[in-house]
């Protein structure tokens, strides 16, 4: 890809702007929705937050400064855009968000776009046992293979305090599968 100051650049650009959005469409639109899928769980909402996150991503951009990757700041909206959706559901159901956490957990065996094996389903509630945090450290992690520093741009978090949180999240999740 060009440089990425250009890039954004071209984005701003009336003339350029839809070209340049049609790319970072094609750029990033399925690690976004792997990412979202794996917060949220269930395809079609997370088909919703992906459409809620590249609408955020246009109206927003002119506020983008490149303090951070491009690719970063999406993520930070992806993943923001995500736990939103979940509070709100969580609000009009009046339940906990781990609730519909549970409740999306138990929906995915009868997912079809799940195409996993009972493994992955045992992976899935182990991950969905942690905290919130530890959840997304894991996933980006463990699932996406972002590295520490790329997820410290997208949480706002300390490198060190990920690599802890990651480590912690790991041994709950063995200790998860070996009791079940």
């Amino acid at each position: 890809m060009q440089d990425e100051k250009e890039f954004v650049i071209a984005l701003l650009d009336p003339k350029t702007q839809n070209e340049a959005f049609r790319k970072l469409l094609q750029l990033y639109q399925k690690p976004l929705y792997n990412h979202i899928r794996g917060i949220v769980l269930n395809h079609d909402d997370a088909d919703d937050v992906l459409q809620n996150t590249f609408i955020k991503v246009y109206s927003n951009l002119k506020t983008f400064k490149g303090e951070c990757k491009l690719f970063s700041w999406m993520y930070r909206i992806a993943t923001n855009e995500s736990i939103t959706f979940l509070q709100q559901r969580a609000k009009k159901q009046g339940i906990s968000n781990e609730e519909v956490k549970e409740k999306a957990l138990n929906k995915l065996e009868s997912d079809v776009y799940f195409d996993g094996d009972e493994i992955q389903l045992k992976l899935q509630k182990a991950i969905a046992s942690l905290p919130e945090k530890q959840q997304l450290v894991f996933k980006m992690k463990y699932f996406e293979e972002l590295k520490y520093e790329e997820m410290s741009e997208i949480l706002g978090t300390s490198v060190g305090a990920l690599k802890a949180s990651y480590h912690i999240a790991v041994k709950k999740v063995e200790e998860f599968l070996q009791m079940n």
